[in-house]
C-alpha cells in the first residue's frame, strides 16, 4: 500500500486542524462482561448490527487466502468461470500482475461477460494504455477521486478508496489485504532490515466468500460505483442459494456518511472478548479509542497480541506506532514485530468465534478517510484456521518485551515523538 507520503505538506497545510474522530461512545472501548461465551457472542453480533445496520448472513462457505499469488490464483480462477458479470474494486492496480487481470477481463468482456473495474488515482502507477485498452476492449472503468483537476469529484484528496474487493456473478466474492500489486511477486528468502520495501515478499491475507451475504459485497460495489458517477449499474439479484455453514457480516468503510462502521464493530468485538484479542495489521497508528480499548482488554486478563511489521513502506507510520508501546506493553499487550517479509494483512480473531478479514488498518487513515471494505466471519471452524495463521506469523515475529523497550536510544524516542504528532494524517 502507498499512502500519501509524498503529498505529506499539502495534506498537512489542507487538513491541520481538521482530523477529528467521529463521536464514539466509551463504554464500546472498554469491558463488557458478559457472563458466558454465548452471551459475548450474542453481544458481538446485537451491538455491531445496531450500530453499522448491516445484517450477519448465514448458509456461506468461506475459504482463507494466505498470501498474493494464492489470492491471485483463486480471483483468476473464479473469474476465468464468470458467466455474466465481473465487479473488481483495487486501491492498486499495477505491474504485470495488472497485465495478466486485464487480460482476463478483456477475454471475458469478449465472450459476453460484463467487467467493471474501479481503481483509486492515488494508489494505481500504472500505465494510462492499459486502462485505454480496457474500455477499448469495452470493458467499463472508473478512476476514484482523480487527482487531475478538470476531474476531481470531491477537494479532499485524502479520501481513496482502499478496498480490495472483487465479485463473480454476485455469487463469490473475495476481499482482504492484497491489491493488484507486483510486490506479492517478490520471492527474497532472508531477512535484511535495510532491504527496500518493494524488493521483500508480502504478507497478506484474502477470503474466498460464496453464498447470499455474496449480494451485499456487491451493493457495497455499486455504491462506490455510482457515487463516483460511473455509468448507470444494477446490483446483481440476491443469490438465495446456501453455499455453506458460516455466518458472515459485510461491513462497509465508506468515508461520505462519517459513520466508522468497520472500526466500531472491531471496538465492541474487543469489549467482549473473554479469552483472547489476537490482531495483525500492515500499519498500526492507532486513535485513542483502540488504544484505550487494548489496554482495558488486557487489564482485564484478556490475552491481547497484536503482529505489526518491522519494516514498511512508511517508516513514519511505524514510529508513530511504536511511540505508543510503552503505554500498551505497560497494560499487559503483547506487541510483535513481523520479521523477514513486509506485513500488509488486516485481520483479527477473537476467542476463536469472532474473526475479521479486510482492508482496513489500525490506523487513523482507515478510520477517518479510506472507503474500506472488511468480512466478518462467525464460529470455530474458520476461528480455527485463522488461529493456526496468526501462530505461524507469530513463530516469525520478534516479541517487544517493556524491559528492552526501555533501553531504546535517544533518536528512536525522538523519531516516535515527532511521527506521533502527524499520526492522524499518515
Amino acid at each position: 500500500m502507498k499512502i500519501l507520503q509524498s503529498l505529506g505538506g499539502l495534506l498537512a497545510l489542507g487538513c491541520a486542524g481538521c482530523v477529528q474522530l467521529p463521536e464514539f461512545y466509551p463504554d464500546l472501548a472498554c469491558s463488557i462482561p458478559p457472563q458466558t461465551e454465548t452471551q459475548a457472542l450474542a453481544v458481538m453480533q446485537a451491538r455491531s448490527i445496531a450500530l453499522t445496520h448491516t445484517p450477519f448472513v448465514a448458509g456461506n462457505k468461506v475459504a482463507l487466502l494466505e498470501n498474493g499469488p494464492a489470492t491471485y490464483s483463486a480471483m483468476l480462477a473464479a473469474m476465468a468461470a464468470a458467466t455474466s458479470r465481473i465487479d473488481m474494486e483495487s486501491y492498486e492496480f499495477d505491474g504485470d500482475v495488472a497485465e495478466k487481470f486485464a487480460s482476463m477481463m478483456i477475454v471475458k468482456q469478449e465472450q459476453g461477460v460484463q467487467v467493471h473495474l474501479v481503481y483509486d488515482d492515488f494508489g494505481t502507477n500504472a500505465p494510462t494504455g492499459l486502462f485505454d485498452r480496457l474500455r477499448k476492449a469495452g470493458v467499463q472503468v472508473v478512476k476514484y477521486n482523480p487527482l487531475d483537476p478538470t476531474q476531481m469529484k470531491t477537494l479532499d484528496i485524502n479520501q481513496r478508496d482502499h478496498r480490495k474487493l472483487l465479485v463473480i456473478d454476485g455469487e463469490t466474492a473475495f476481499t482482504g489485504g492484497v491489491n493488484v500489486a507486483q510486490v506479492y511477486e517478490n520471492r527474497h528468502t532472508s531477512y535484511q532490515h535495510d532491504k527496500a520495501p518493494d524488493t521483500l515478499p508480502w504478507r497478506d491475507t484474502d477470503v474466498e466468500v460464496s453464498g447470499p451475504v455474496v449480494n451485499i459485497f456487491d451493493q457495497l460495489f455499486v455504491q462506490t460505483w455510482l457515487q463516483q458517477k460511473g455509468p448507470p449499474l444494477q446490483p446483481t439479484p440476491p443469490n438465495p442459494a446456501i453455499e455453506g455453514t458460516s455466518v458472515v457480516q459485510a461491513l462497509d468503510g465508506s468515508p461520505v456518511d462519517g459513520h466508522p462502521a468497520i472500526y466500531k464493530t472491531l471496538l465492541v468485538a474487543m469489549a467482549a472478548a473473554r479469552h483472547y484479542i489476537h490482531l495483525t495489521t500492515g500499519f498500526f497508528a492507532p486513535p485513542p479509542d483502540m488504544i484505550e480499548a487494548l489496554e482495558c482488554a488486557a487489564r482485564h486478563g484478556v490475552d491481547v497480541r497484536v503482529i505489526v511489521p518491522a519494516i514498511s513502506n512508511s517508516d513514519t507510520t511505524i514510529a508513530a506506532g511504536r511511540s505508543h508501546y510503552d503505554d500498551l506493553l505497560k497494560a499487559g499487550v503483547h506487541v510483535y514485530e513481523r520479521r523477514g517479509v513486509v506485513l500488509h494483512a488486516k485481520t483479527a480473531v477473537i476467542d476463536g468465534q469472532w474473526s475479521l478479514v479486510g482492508s482496513s488498518n489500525l490506523d487513523w487513515r482507515s478510520v477517518v478517510f479510506n472507503n474500506e471494505i472488511d468480512a466478518v466471519v462467525m464460529g470455530p471452524d474458520f476461528g480455527s484456521l485463522m488461529e493456526t495463521m496468526f501462530t505461524k506469523d507469530l513463530a516469525a515475529s520478534k516479541e517487544i518485551t517493556l524491559t528492552a523497550w526501555k533501553h531504546r536510544g535517544l533518536a528512536e524516542r525522538l523519531n516516535e515523538f515527532g511521527a506521533r504528532l502527524v499520526e492522524s494524517l499518515l
